[in-house]
């Protein structure tokens, strides 16, 4: 086994018919297109006349797990396989479930050709247990982790985080949902079992022969087509009741703009942190690459043989196709009233730290050094990060360490969206624009700002920094 990575002077225990031309302009305006690449486009959506079983990745404890990161072949549905990187031989990899307090005893064994590490994004864990680019270990390393669950129930996830290949490993199919449950989203008595659904979006290209095929651009990797949970072109039987998804958005770089087919609303619950404070209706998500939603949708309408389509609008793609069976259930509701107790995050005259995000490649006009220390936390202290846009956005702003709030954002859209209020770990920043976020750290430790476009993070546009 590779040793463990000392932490810097710290102690090892220190975690549905809708289309784009129907977007109306206010939400245009509001949302803006500046998020979007040329190759995105709105454009028609590719007609399908065969959809594919929507896989539903296995359930596993964190307990005693063992996660193998290696080369394998992937079903992704109609008779279609492709070469791929999976955890576990699987894509997405299994799905982690923990319940808040307890143990996650994790060995990660490295069976790539080139150096890896796991990290557990979301997680609010010591720096030894975080999955570090200082912790990647060679092909055929190792790996263990060893953490108590310490934070509200949520949807996060697990994806590999060596220095200048995060996205490559990510693109091929290294990355899987970790949720956490705990008492106060149990009493809520929300959709469970077949009801919850992990929805794991991403974009993908391949080569004549059907494979997997990844382009490593400095503006970032725009897919041609979708696959959601591995599956091409995928549906879901659903029955007449509500169902809860965990929706990730797992692309390197497409901002994706949810909304369902029929016009519908989605019911938000929350978010990257968890509950947010109430339910509320929105008919369109922007979701960046790492952003999460927890979402609850109606089909107690939905008739035998009846259909809606959840949809990338900005894309024009159809992503998945829920078909209704026509059986009645007796199921959870749609909660009204009151969700989840969210203490605002204040401190007096919060000092601010402004981060500039240059180009492609920088942040405060600074490439990322492994080994560089740029700036010390103190531990307990409530500050206010400002991030600033300087050319080349979307920037999905990722922190390691803790949640944040996000208090304003200023230019480009000048809003804060419903999605990020509550508690978040990323948040999107667009062209002109400027968001500020409180966030405190309870944890001493180095943890890393970067942006979680994945190629702008591989060439350099991350930061370290010390909780002390």
């Amino acid at each position: 086994m590779s040793p463990r990575l000392d932490s810097p002077g710290l102690g090892r225990r220190e975690f549905v018919g809708l289309t784009a031309a129907s977007l109306s302009a206010a939400w245009l305006a509001a949302c803006g297109r500046d998020l979007v690449s040329p190759a995105d486009a709105p454009r028609l959506a590719r007609a399908t006349s065969t959809r594919n079983p929507l896989r539903i990745p296995s359930v596993v404890s964190p307990s005693g797990l063992t996660l193998t990161a290696a080369p394998g072949t992937a079903d992704l549905g109609g008779g279609q396989r492709s070469t791929a990187w999976m955890y576990n031989n699987q894509f997405p990899g299994p799905t982690i479930v923990a319940n808040t307090g307890g143990r996650a005893t994790i060995q990660l064994t490295n069976g790539l050709s080139q150096h890896s590490i796991t990290h557990w994004h979301g997680m609010i864990v010591d720096y030894a247990d975080d999955g570090h680019p200082r912790q990647a270990v060679p092909p055929g390393g190792s790996y263990a982790y060893d953490f108590t669950v310490a934070q509200r129930a949520c949807l996060n996830w697990y994806h590999p985080h060596p220095h200048m290949h995060t996205g490559e490993q990510v693109y091929y199919g290294l990355a899987g949902a970790f949720i956490l449950r705990d008492a106060e989203e149990a009493a809520l008595n929300l959709p469970a079992g077949a009801y919850e659904v992990p929805l794991i979006i991403r974009d993908a290209s391949f080569d004549s022969a059907g494979n997997l095929k990844f382009g490593s651009k400095s503006s970032g990797f725009i897919g041609t087509d979708p696959l959601v949970n591995g599956t091409r072109n995928a549906f879901l039987a659903v029955n007449k009741a509500v169902y809860r998804f965990r929706v990730l958005n797992g692309c390197n770089a497409r901002v994706l703009r949810l909304a369902l087919g029929s016009g519908a609303p989605f019911t938000l619950i929350g978010n990257d942190g968890g509950l947010l404070a109430a339910p509320t209706s929105v008919t369109q998500i922007t979701l960046a690459p790492a952003e999460r939603l927890d979402l609850l949708v109606d089909f107690r309408a939905l008739g035998q043989n009846a259909s809606v389509m959840l949809r990338d609008v900005g894309a024009g793609w159809d992503l998945v196709e829920f078909r209704g069976t026509g059986a009645v259930v007796t199921s959870a509701a749609i909660p009204v009233g009151p969700l989840s107790s969210i203490t605002p995050l204040s401190g007096p005259a919060a000092p601010t730290r402004t981060f500039s995000f240059d180009g492609m490649t920088r942040i405060n006009g600074r490439l990322y050094d492994i080994n560089r220390i740029d700036f010390q936390v103190p531990l307990g202290t409530v500050e206010r990060w400002r991030f600033r846009t300087n050319g080349n956005a979307p920037h999905p702003v990722h922190v390691h360490g803790a949640s944040f709030q996000v208090q304003s954002r200023t230019g480009g859209r000048g809003q804060v969206f419903p999605w990020e209020r509550g508690w978040k770990d990323t948040v999107l920043l667009g062209d002109s624009e400027t968001v500020d976020v409180l966030v405190r750290f309870d944890r001493r430790g180095l943890y890393l700002i970067h942006c979680h476009q994945l190629a702008h993070e591989d060439q350099g546009m991350m930061s370290n920094f010390q909780v002390v």
